[in-house]
Parts: C-alpha cells; structure tokens; sequence
C-alpha cells in the first residue's frame, strides 16, 4: 500500500511540475490574483487522478489482494481465540460443575 501511495504521489508531483511550467509559459491561463498556487494546485490534481487510475491499475489491484488476505488471516485468527476461548469456557464450567457436585 505505501508503494501505491508513494507512486500516485509521485505522478502528482510530477503533473504539479508540468502545469507549473504549463501556467508559467502561458499555454496554461494564470489564476486570479492570488489564487495562482491553489489554480496550479486543481488542475495537478485533475490531470494525476485518470492518469493514476490508468497507470497504477496493476499496483492497486496487487495492493488490494495483500490488504483481502490480511483481513481473512485476521479473521481466521479471530475465530480460532473465539474457540479457544469457548473450550476453556466450557472446561471451566464442566470443572465447576463437577465441583459444585462433589
């Protein structure tokens, strides 16, 4: 997941570096007053969001198995203590029993 992450900003980044020199050279319209860093900043975002969806298609689906299998081996793990500790539960109750009865 981090290596996603890490490769989706770096696309970002390297949008926000061509729409900065996009706006700068005038092929791009500058913002209002301003409001030039944050106009720069938008448009990166826009322009990295479909490339990142295209691009790191494969990373994101690698990432999501890893995160399907962790959640399963938690669970598992989940219901193995659940009837660890329901055995226990009955042994103690079955011992308490034969206890109370004696």
């Amino acid at each position: 997941m981090l290596r996603y992450t890490l490769m989706r900003l770096g696309i970002f980044a390297g949008c926000l570096v061509v729409v900065w020199g996009a706006v700068y050279s005038g092929i791009f319209p500058r913002g209002f007053g301003d409001s030039n860093f944050l106009w720069v900043l938008l448009l990166s975002l826009v322009l990295s969001a479909p490339i990142s969806w295209v691009v790191l298609r494969r990373e994101r689906e690698r990432a999501s198995v890893q995160i399907v299998n962790r959640v399963d081996r938690m669970k598992a793990n989940l219901e193995a203590n659940r009837s660890q500790e329901d055995g226990a539960d009955d042994t103690a109750r079955t011992q308490g029993e034969a206890a109370t009865s004696n």
